[in-house]
């Protein structure tokens, strides 16, 4: 009875961890390139350019320092289970991902810079008693990263970078379960975990090959990551030895990036850019939880698949001293309505964003943008989520958005 009982909230807990899912991936590292939808692999042309495009790092010389912030506000909401078309709200949580960038050119060849960003994060919370509490109620993820660049420019219209990438992360799982019907009241596990070591590496390429033209590339390795950390569990006294609790351990591998852009100077004060980025979410396709004092494994399949973000920008500058921009992108649904989860409701997502940019002075630049995220109704029949000890699958309809607020200041020497 035991083994099984613990199986069974080991299997139930891996079915909330759709907290590594494609939208906790974050692409706010600056804010001009927030303004721009992200379309930036082919501009790069601030500090931001480190996590962007290193190659991008060319362009400008001298040293220059970046930091920013954004304010992330997430909605969620679901009806159902079907057949009842119950609306429950996710919790309004707050993030506020920040990014630093620093970056040095020793002459028209080489270039260096360095970068702390945020690259996968936030969270969902759910009221403790809501309908979908056996598959969800908190789930938070953040990753850190630190990242040295190198850029080399063997011509003027070439550059090529390289870093490298030093990562540690942190993440919290929690939810209902109702083990078996004898219970009289459900139970509430906690899964804390963190890995305070993880690498990956990046590369960049910048060619112009005309005055008006230039063409980005850019690439993020895969990270993987192996969790350590404890379970803890409160629930019926008669059963408290039976629930899990004690250290466990996980491994997850975020995706790589394939990013190529393009941008092109429609007049002296107007340019224009476009992206297509490559997101390999198959690297998800299972995660495995082990509880270290029994040895007890439970897997369960994720199956994303590979998916993409087409992103466009614009930047018009006004005068010297102000550039006004703006910028939309879609970003394609990695995960089948099969495994979909109210710990992150997933689905294609359209965003729009603007912003503006002011020169205070010579070397003072201050810039300002708006993002928001609206993600496509989504209606899952077909759910193989099991959400309660009967045996239920969880179908139901889920809306979602977000507004993102970017700031971000750069200093030059």
């Amino acid at each position: 009875m035991k083994s099984k009982l613990l199986f069974l909230i080991v299997t139930l807990l891996l079915i909330s961890t759709n907290a590594f899912a494609g939208g906790f991936q974050l692409n706010e590292h600056g804010a001009k390139a927030l303004a721009m939808g992200g379309a930036f692999t082919a501009i790069a042309n601030d500090p931001s350019a480190v996590y962007w495009n290193g190659a991008g790092l060319s362009q400008f010389s001298g040293t220059h320092l970046m930091l920013g912030t954004s304010l992330i506000a997430p909605q969620s909401s679901f009806r159902g289970v079907y057949p009842d078309i119950t609306k429950y709200r996710g919790m309004n949580l707050v993030f506020f991902p920040t990014h630093f960038f620093g970056t040095h050119s020793f002459n028209e060849k080489f270039s260096v810079g360095f970068g702390f960003t945020t690259p996968f994060g936030l969270g969902t919370e759910w009221d403790s008693d809501w309908v979908g509490r056996y598959l969800a109620v908190k789930t938070q993820l953040m990753t850190f990263t630190l990242s040295p660049v190198v850029t080399y420019a063997p011509v003027k219209q070439i550059a090529i970078s390289a870093g490298f990438v030093y990562s540690f992360a942190n993440v919290v799982i929690e939810r209902k379960v109702q083990p078996s019907t004898i219970l009289a009241n459900d139970a509430y596990v906690s899964l804390e975990g963190n890995d305070n070591a993880a690498f990956g590496f990046n590369a960049g390429l910048m060619i112009k090959p005309t005055s008006f033209l230039t063409i980005g590339a850019s690439y993020h390795s895969e990270v993987k990551y192996g969790f350590t950390g404890t379970a803890t569990s409160t629930g019926p006294a008669q059963l408290q030895s039976q629930l899990p609790s004690g250290d466990i351990s996980a491994e997850l591998t975020t995706p790589q990036n394939i990013a190529v852009g393009i941008a092109v100077d429609i007049t002296k004060d107007l340019k224009v850019s476009a992206d297509y980025q490559m997101v390999g979410w198959s690297s998800y396709d299972k995660l495995e939880v082990t509880f270290e004092e029994t040895g007890t494994k439970s897997t369960s399949p994720r199956l994303y698949e590979d998916s993409y973000i087409i992103r466009f920008g614009a930047d018009y500058r006004l005068n010297k001293q102000v550039s006004l921009m703006g910028g939309v992108y879609f970003d394609k649904n990695p995960v089948s309505t099969k495994y979909l989860n109210p710990s992150l409701p997933e689905s294609d997502r359209l965003g729009l964003s603007c912003g503006i940019e002011g020169r205070l002075f010579d070397n003072f630049t201050i810039t300002g943008s708006y993002l928001f995220i609206r993600a496509k109704q989504l209606t899952v029949s077909d759910s193989k989520e099991i959400y309660s000890g009967l045996g239920s699958t969880f179908n139901g309809t889920y809306n979602s958005s977000a507004n993102i607020f970017s700031l971000g200041f750069v200093y030059s020497f």
